[in-house]
């Protein structure tokens, strides 16, 4: 591999060119090498912007690779996206990408369907700590990787929406790091330090701390959150790493499970978007801690490979006031009080994840080859307590609450003698095993073809009741890439995936097992990175069909009073993708992105409804989504502006209520000083009042934040 001096190439450039345009070195691979980059001694630094978004390479795909190399959408935000952005967790990220939206705290819409964690990964292994309610951090992460559509080959089980693969900060070779304070409306005060190098001959080391905390424009609830990282990389030589990591986060969150703010048909909000159905004495508090350790083998010859294990604990407790039926209690046809049920929830997850690939490079005739070999083994232990409290309509001492004049702190958990009540207990586990093998194939450097296949199996056990469901499948992914020159792809796929049924679904007594829930896709898109790179392109149509969705069969009575189960749902998503990132000018970049999407029903029972479904149309699943981000350097004054915004169009709730369409948008102010740099993060310019997301008549809907700001200072080294 080659090593060449260009301008502002790598994480590492860009500190440079901030601090004042010493050169940045970088090396270039023969993707990038294909797209014209020329050998030359020295080109200085002319722009921060330069190459400020752009994505040349991704592991997302098991190796590296360059996107226009994969035959499926893929979008990629690298950390300076995420900087500039401000961005903290993952629903702040949400608007970059194409075919996605929120719907409930790290659940998203993702071409149509929901999904709850699944297909969520780090470092292409799962085990994501960020269990049940919460959400994950960006503190530690580099870039955030996105395959659109099935991935079942690659990741074995899951939802056919997508992937989102997180790629952790591991440890650098050449000194340096930053230091972060914060702070900003809603008394938000966060500081943040990272550090990393050498630290011995062929040892080099990273740590991380961060710390931000901040009230909520709802009534009640605030954050305070904590992230621990350390690493170390150990070089046996040229071509072998070995780093090990570790990652601890603390979340405490008064007030914080949040439902939303009651809304009528039409979607119009009945109270303030800062009313809480939550008493200052509730909480949601969640903790975990990660183990990594990652080997990679990458020599100059044909062959490389890697191998790692990833661990995770996550514990979550909660004890909050759940909305149950709204009442009308002046008679005037408007609801006006909510009753109440107080629940206590304990939660714990474990996994341990192993997962290796091998690639080798070989050619047979005019064909060149590159053969993926891989395998990864999970499995993943929870359980969940809960005991209940309920309203005086039922027997229980909560009491209501108004929707239009809340009065708080008169009552909390302490009055609802739980200490008296029995935990229900829930517990399960589960394992997930796969071999695959892929083949791409080059064929006179205009041509790629792709086919690959996984053997998977899984083992699902209700740790409670002893019930266990196992089974095998495999998945499969063709694709063919055409490139009538370099930095131009016509690619067209077909991929596919499953996901097994729930274990309360797969007992005898409902006409259970059943065969998994499977998604298959074909896909066609156009992709780009003209003008040696700075305009980067994605284009992508496709069709999704989820097939053996269970739902209650009507043609068969119940057996003991139970409702017997069949696989015959079958759900069809339709869309259409475009992404762009560009460098307009050396000091100008930007990046937009749009999806149109329409799911529907295509297979039913009369009478009966799928999961998430409202008629033919899916609950928080937008037709048209727009998205983008702009950034201006004005090198003169040694500031950067910055930005954005975000179109969601009309969705609908669980009761088929409206939820309205929003238009909202960013801006970031970015200052370089001889000491610091500065910037100035402002969200919801126009404090619009908008739903993010929809939920039932009784839970409301989740509202969008007000506007909020935050200065941040910051110091490279």
């Amino acid at each position: 591999m080659r090593t060449v001096w260009l301008a502002g190439a790598s994480a590492v450039g860009l500190l440079c060119g901030a601090a004042g345009g010493t050169p940045a070195r970088a090396d270039v691979t023969d993707a990038e090498s294909a797209r014209g980059s020329t050998t030359v001694d020295e080109l200085v630094v002319t722009s921060r912007a330069q190459r400020l978004y752009r994505a040349e390479i991704t592991t997302v795909g098991k190796i590296d690779a360059d996107p226009l190399d994969i035959p499926q959408a893929v979008q990629i935000l690298n950390s300076q996206l995420i900087e500039d952005q401000g961005a903290r967790d993952v629903t702040d990220l949400y608007r970059n990408i194409s075919g996605l939206s929120f719907f409930s705290y790290a659940g998203v819409t993702f071409r149509g369907f929901r999904q709850d964690g699944s297909g969520t990964y780090y470092d292409g292994l799962r085990g994501d700590p960020f269990i049940a309610f919460s959400v994950p951090q960006l503190f530690n992460i580099e870039r955030v990787e996105v395959l659109k559509g099935p991935a079942g080959m690659l990741y074995g089980p899951a939802s056919p929406g997508g992937t989102i693969n997180y790629v952790t900060k591991t440890p650098g070779e050449t000194f340096g790091g930053q230091v972060r304070l914060t702070a900003g409306n809603y008394d938000r005060l966060g500081a943040a330090v990272e550090v990393t190098g050498p630290l011995v001959d062929r040892l080099s080391g990273r740590v991380g701390l961060f710390y931000e905390e901040r009230d909520s424009f709802r009534k009640n609830a605030r954050s305070e959150n904590f992230i621990g990282d350390a690493g170390l990389t150990f070089r046996a030589g040229e071509d072998l790493a070995l780093t090990v990591a570790y990652t601890a986060y603390d979340q405490d969150l008064p007030g914080n499970r949040l439902r939303g703010v009651q809304v009528d048909r039409a979607g119009n909000f009945l109270t303030s978007i800062t009313w809480n159905h939550n008493e200052p004495s509730d909480y949601l508090k969640s903790s975990a801690e990660v183990y990594r350790a990652k080997l990679v083998w990458d020599p100059d010859g044909p062959m490389r490979g890697d191998f790692q294990v990833r661990h995770f604990d996550a514990k979550e407790a909660q004890e909050y006031h759940e909305q149950r039926d709204l009442l009308d209690t002046d008679g005037n046809g408007v609801p006006d009080t909510i009753t109440r049920e107080f629940r206590d929830q304990r939660r714990a997850s474990d996994g341990l994840a192993f997962g290796g690939n091998f690639a080798t490079d070989v050619a047979t005739g005019a064909v060149n080859h590159r053969i993926l070999l891989g395998g990864d083994w999970y499995e993943e232990n929870s359980e969940s307590l809960g005991r209940t409290a309920v309203d005086p309509t039922r027997g229980g001492p909560v009491p209501n609450l108004s929707i239009l004049n809340p009065v708080y702190g008169r009552t909390s958990g302490a009055n609802y003698n739980l200490a008296a009540r029995a935990y229900t207990r829930s517990a399960s586990a589960s394992r997930r095993a796969g071999v695959y093998i892929q083949d791409q194939m080059m064929i006179a450097e205009r041509f790629i073809l792709v086919g690959g296949v996984r053997y998977d199996s899984f083992n699902d056990r209700n740790r409670v009741n002893g019930v266990r469901y196992k089974d095998d499948d495999l998945t499969w992914r063709a694709g063919a890439v055409f490139k009538p020159r370099p930095d131009v792809s016509v690619y067209a796929s077909w991929s596919n995936t499953f996901e097994p049924q729930g274990a309360a679904s797969q007992d005898a007594v409902v006409g259970g097992p059943f065969a998994p829930v499977t998604g298959e896709q074909l896909e066609g898109g156009v992709k780009t990175a003209l003008f040696g790179g700075r305009l980067q392109t994605g284009a992508a149509i496709y069709r999704i069909v989820r097939e053996n969705i269970l739902q209650t069969d009507t043609t068969r009575p119940p057996v003991n009073g139970r409702d017997q189960l069949a696989p015959i749902g079958e759900v069809t998503s339709k869309g259409f993708e475009f992404d762009l990132a560009a460098d307009i000018t050396p000091a100008w970049v930007l990046t937009l992105n749009y999806g149109y999407n329409d799911t529907r029903v295509t297979g039913t029972v009369p009478g009966q409804a799928i999961t998430n479904a409202v008629g033919d149309r899916f609950v928080n699943a937008p037709k048209h989504k727009l998205g983008f981000w702009t950034r201006y350097q004005v090198e003169s004054i040694r500031t950067a502006f910055a930005f954005g915004g975000e179109y969601v169009s009309e969705r609908v709730g669980f009761d088929g209520q409206r939820v309205k369409p929003y238009t909202v948008f960013d801006a970031s102010i970015i200052k370089t000083l001889d000491f610091a740099e500065v910037m100035l993060r402002v969200d919801n310019i126009f404090d619009e009042t908008y739903a993010a997301s929809g939920f039932s008549l009784r839970n409301g809907s989740f509202p969008g934040e007000p506007r909020t700001w935050f200065v941040e200072v910051r110091r490279k080294f």
